[in-house]
């Protein structure tokens, strides 16, 4: 089978690469110790059950600084092998904590290192967590990706060039490095990774004999491959725009099985905040003002993506409605650039006091035509109201690989974030995980926000676990987000997966976790 979707990974490394592509291509490779299933529950994979307090497998600790923490106990699976047939054990454990405690490591979720104190192995196959801070969601684990200790601490003895020379990216056929149903055998930088069973794998057998990711870039040269039969299935989690899809769907329906999944996909745009324009709410608050967002959802997407307030979407449980709106309004968006010093109108260009125009850079990925489509909408509803807006699209493995993650963006990246139900946005909005040279470019902070009311309530809503402090902390934090705007929020996404009559087994999740993490269910009639 041959899977087709939009943009190729920047790195195969699951603790340092973060990108939806490699999220899907590792569904089939890897299993996570927790994760959620598409009935958005908590389910074990490469662990036997997940802890609870009572099983005793949670309990309270002291640190020896004496804060509050919990010693959480997990055992690995029977059988749990690397591709190359060395058994999972807690020294992989150890070693996966030991690097993504290193500052310089380039490890994506440092935080999740820096909480587990330690991790103590009783055998081969248990281990304990200590962590030093008393979290609701304490036995999940979803993020914790152990990587083999055999074939990586060479690489990882000087954590700051780890994430040039470890083997996911220098070596990334290497059967070791995986133990899901597949491993990958074969990549074509850019274009292809083809996936092979893995003989090592201990669960049931996958149907498919070799699977073929291909990227193509191009969404409408997606659609024809699909067409031509270039390639089978079009994945949901990375594929065509749901405009694309709908009229797809019209055209060909016949042919293909189309199922349209909402979930917690979030289409905004991040902003420069260090960029002396954006450092004025004002102006956040005029461009969202000044966009015309349900036009958008009514005439691209027929309505089946909602306008957004924050990044909370209303099928998450602690959705606020409550929260600050922009709805479209010029006049308004007109006064506020003037309020803001945005005075001087020379040719439609506003221009302020000193005579530097009105001038901002937007970016996302090249080739995603709804994207594109979506980009010079805005343009035209900001110079409505006096403001150039130049694009500058990039593919999306320097876009994501380097320009965003590195803060290389001087205005708007225009992106989407994927996340799990009730996922604390300490990693995209926490004043200490904006990614800097000195942290390897650890954090997803790329706006640089930094807001002590808005670190407050992402520190407390991780440890108030009563419904009355989880309600009144996620408040806080959609009020805040709406109020402050580090980024302009567009609409929530609902993905299209494209499926040939014949293949059968695959359940959307609706949330980050991708449908490949279920392949082995995967088969053809």
């Amino acid at each position: 089978m041959v899977i087709g979707i939009s943009q190729f990974p920047q790195g195969f490394h699951p603790n340092i690469a973060s990108h939806v592509a490699l999220s899907l291509i590792h569904g089939m490779t890897r299993r996570p110790f927790t994760v959620y299933d598409a009935e958005w529950q908590l389910i074990c994979q490469l662990c036997t059950t997940v802890p609870t307090r009572e099983a005793g497998t949670i309990r309270d600790w002291t640190t020896p600084d004496g804060k509050d923490g919990f010693a959480v106990d997990y055992t690995i699976r029977d059988g749990a092998t690397w591709g190359d047939g060395t058994p999972i054990t807690t020294k992989d454990v150890q070693f996966t904590w030991a690097i993504g405690r290193e500052e310089t490591s380039g490890v994506n979720n440092q935080e999740l290192y820096r909480r587990m104190e330690k991790i103590e192995a009783q055998d081969a196959h248990n281990f304990t967590i200590f962590w030093n801070k008393r979290t609701c969601d304490v036995a999940a684990i979803n993020d914790f990706e152990v990587v083999p200790a055999h074939l990586e601490a060479d690489a990882a003895s000087d954590p700051s060039v780890y994430r040039s020379r470890n083997a996911y990216d220098t070596d990334p056929t290497q059967p070791g490095l995986y133990f899901g149903p597949y491993r990958i055998t074969h990549v074509e930088p850019g274009a292809t990774v083809v996936l092979e069973p893995n003989p090592t794998w201990w669960g049931t057998a996958p149907f498919f004999r070799k699977i073929t990711i291909r990227t193509v870039e191009n969404t409408a040269a997606l659609e024809a491959n699909l067409l031509s039969g270039e390639i089978d299935y079009i994945a949901g989690e990375d594929g065509i725009s749901l405009d694309q899809a709908l009229t797809f769907e019209k055209r060909h329906g016949e042919r293909f099985n189309v199922v349209f999944k909402p979930g917690l996909f979030y289409e905004h745009i991040d902003l420069r905040l260090d960029n002396p324009v954006l450092e004025d709410i004002r102006v956040r608050q005029a461009m969202l003002h000044a966009i015309d967002r349900n036009s958008i959802s009514v005439r691209l997407f027929e309505g089946k993506q909602p306008v957004a307030d924050t990044s909370v979407h209303p099928l998450d449980q602690y959705h606020v409605d409550d929260v600050r709106k922009y709805p479209f309004d010029p006049a308004l968006a007109a006064t506020l650039l003037d309020e803001a010093g945005w005075t001087d109108i020379r040719k439609g260009i506003r221009h302020n006091a000193a005579g530097e125009p009105l001038l901002l850079e937007i970016m996302t990925t090249a080739g995603n035509r709804v994207r594109e489509l979506v980009e010079q909408v805005i343009q035209s509803n900001l110079r409505e109201i006096g403001i150039d807006l130049r694009i500058r699209n990039q593919p999306a493995r320097v876009l994501f690989g380097q320009t965003i993650r590195q803060r290389q963006f001087t205005g708007m990246a225009m992106f989407a974030w994927f996340s799990s139900p009730r996922n604390v946005p300490r990693t995209t909005l926490h004043s200490s995980m904006i990614p800097t040279v000195g942290n390897g470019w650890s954090g997803q902070n790329y706006t640089g926000y930094r807001s002590d009311v808005m670190d407050t309530a992402i520190d407390r809503v991780e440890v108030g676990c009563s419904e009355e402090d989880q309600t009144r902390h996620w408040t806080t934090i959609q009020q805040t987000y709406a109020q402050d705007l580090p980024v302009l929020p567009l609409y929530f996404r609902a993905n299209a997966f494209i499926m040939p009559k014949w293949l059968k087994g695959v359940t959307p999740t609706g949330h980050q976790y991708p449908s490949t993490l279920w392949v082995e269910n995967w088969t053809a009639e």
